[in-house]
C-alpha cells in the first residue's frame, strides 16, 4: 500500500469518525433537553415558568438539528474538496486561465473561500431568518443581513488579501524556516488587529454611544477603581439592531480597551445585575484569562505552521487528498488549503480540553466578582439572561463536557449560591 494511500484511508477515518461523533452528542443534547422538556428543574421552578423552559428546549433542538444539516453539508464538502480531486480542479483550471505566480495561487484561495461561503448561505439564512425569527430573536432585515455580508467580504479582503500574500510570499521564498517567519507575522497580525479593532473595525457593523446612565456610570467607575482597572471608556452597543440576544464584553489592547455593554442588556438588567456582571468580565480580564488563551492559540499556531512545513514537501499529502501536485510551479495555495481542511479533523479530540478550561475560567470570574460585587445580583442577572436568551437548563452532561464554553445554569448558580 503506498503511502498516499494509507493517507487517504486515515483522512477518511478521521472525517468519518468525527462526523459520526458529533451527530451522536447531537443526538444526545436533543434527546436529553426533550426528556426534560416538561418540567422546570426544582432549583429554577420559582424563577423560570413553563413556557419559557418549553420555549428554551425547542429553541435549542431546533438549532442543533439546522447544525446537523451543517455538519452534513460541510463534511460533504470536504469530500468534493479533496477525494473527488475539486481543489485539484480549480487548481487546474485558475492554472490554464492565469498561468503559474502569486495572482493564480491568491485567486485559488478567494476562490475556494468564495464557493464555500456561497454553499453556506442557505444555513446562514435559516439560522437567521427561521430559527432566529421563529423564536423572537432575530431583529435583521434582509438588506442588513446582506449589507453585514458584503461589508465583511470587504473588510476580509482588505486585511487578510495582504496577509494571504505575504505567508505564501514566506512559503515559497522564506527557506527552511519561513513557518517560524509566518508565525511571528500571524502573532504580529492577531495583536494589531485586536488593538484596531474597537475603534475602525466594531464601528462598521455597529454604533457606540457613551453611556448616558449616570447611576450605573458611577458604580461602574467605583467598581474599576477597586479593582486597579483601567478602559478607554464605556459604550453602549445597539445590539437590538440584529438580535434580541445580550451580552457585555472588554474589547481592545492596551489603550484602546473599553467596556462595552448591548443596548439589551440594559434594559434586561438593574444596576446593582449589570455591576455584577461587569464584575465577571472584569474578572477575565484581572485573571489574565485573555493572555492565556491568545498564548495558548499562538503556541497551536505554531505547531500547526510547523507541521504545514513539513507536509507541504510531501507529495503523499497532495495525492492523498485528490491532488495532484505540479513540481514545476509553487504548490503553496494548494498546500495550506489541504491543510486548513484536516487539521480540524485532528485537532478536534482536544475540545473537550478547550471546553473545560473555558469553563474553569468563568467559575474563576464568578468568584471574582463576588468578592468586588454582590453574588446574589450576579445570580440574580443570570437568571434573567437564561430566560430571555432561551438558554436551555437541562443540557446533557456529555454534550456539556465537549462543546460548552460556560458552566450548566445548574452547576453555576450553585457555586453562586454556595
Amino acid at each position: 500500500m503506498t503511502t498516499a494511500l494509507t493517507f487517504t484511508l486515515v483522512f477518511a477515518t478521521l472525517l468519518v469518525l468525527n462526523l459520526l461523533l458529533k451527530f451522536w452528542l447531537a443526538h444526545r443534547q436533543m434527546r436529553h433537553v426533550a426528556m426534560h422538556r416538561a418540567n422546570v428543574p426544582e432549583a429554577f421552578a420559582s424563577v423560570i415558568d413553563v413556557a419559557a423552559h418549553h420555549k428554551a428546549a425547542d429553541y435549542t433542538i431546533a438549532k442543533l438539528r439546522l447544525g446537523q444539516w451543517d455538519m452534513a453539508i460541510d463534511s460533504a464538502m470536504l469530500v468534493i474538496w479533496t477525494l473527488l480531486g475539486g481543489l485539484g480542479l480549480l487548481d487546474q483550471l485558475l492554472l490554464d486561465m492565469m498561468g503559474a505566480g502569486m495572482a493564480q495561487q491568491i485567486s485559488l484561495v478567494v476562490g475556494f473561500v468564495f464557493i464555500s461561503a456561497i454553499v453556506s448561505l442557505p444555513v446562514s439564512y435559516l439560522q437567521t431568518f427561521h430559527i432566529e425569527q421563529a423564536f423572537g430573536f432575530n431583529r435583521m432585515t434582509l438588506g442588513l443581513w446582506l449589507s453585514d455580508m458584503l461589508k465583511g467580504a470587504v473588510l476580509g479582503a482588505v486585511l487578510g488579501l495582504p496577509l494571504l500574500w505575504l505567508v505564501l510570499y514566506l512559503m515559497q521564498s522564506g527557506g527552511s524556516a519561513w513557518w517560524l517567519i509566518a508565525w511571528g507575522v500571524l502573532v504580529v497580525y492577531q495583536l494589531f488587529v485586536m488593538w484596531l479593532a474597537p475603534s475602525v473595525i466594531m464601528p462598521l457593523f455597529n454604533k457606540f454611544q457613551p453611556l448616558e446612565d449616570a447611576d450605573l456610570k458611577t458604580r461602574v467607575m467605583a467598581l474599576m477603581q477597586r479593582t486597579g482597572f483601567e478602559a478607554q471608556g464605556f459604550f453602549v452597543m445597539d445590539g437590538s439592531r440584529r438580535s434580541a440576544h445580550s451580552n457585555a464584553f472588554f474589547t481592545g489592547l492596551g489603550k484602546q480597551k473599553r467596556v462595552v455593554f448591548f443596548d439589551t442588556l440594559l434594559k434586561q438588567l438593574s444596576a446593582d445585575e449589570m455591576e455584577a456582571v461587569l464584575a465577571h468580565e472584569l474578572g477575565h480580564a484581572k485573571l489574565k484569562h485573555i493572555p492565556k488563551s491568545m498564548l495558548t492559540s499562538f503556541v497551536f499556531t505554531l505547531v500547526g505552521l510547523a507541521g504545514l512545513g513539513w507536509l507541504s514537501t510531501q507529495t503523499w499529502f497532495y495525492e492523498g487528498l485528490g491532488v495532484q501536485p505540479h513540481w514545476g510551479s509553487a504548490n503553496d495555495a494548494v498546500a495550506l488549503l489541504l491543510f486548513m481542511m484536516f487539521v480540524p479533523l485532528v485537532t478536534f479530540v482536544i475540545t473537550p480540553w478547550q471546553s473545560a478550561r473555558s469553563r474553569q475560567h468563568e467559575f474563576e470570574a464568578d468568584a471574582f466578582a463576588c468578592q468586588h460585587a454582590s453574588g446574589a445580583d450576579l445570580r440574580q442577572a443570570l437568571l434573567k439572561l437564561y430566560h430571555d436568551n432561551a438558554s436551555t437548563l437541562t443540557p446533557d452532561p456529555l454534550y456539556v463536557a465537549f462543546y460548552h464554553s460556560h458552566p450548566p445554569a445548574a452547576q453555576r448558580l450553585a457555586r453562586l449560591s454556595a
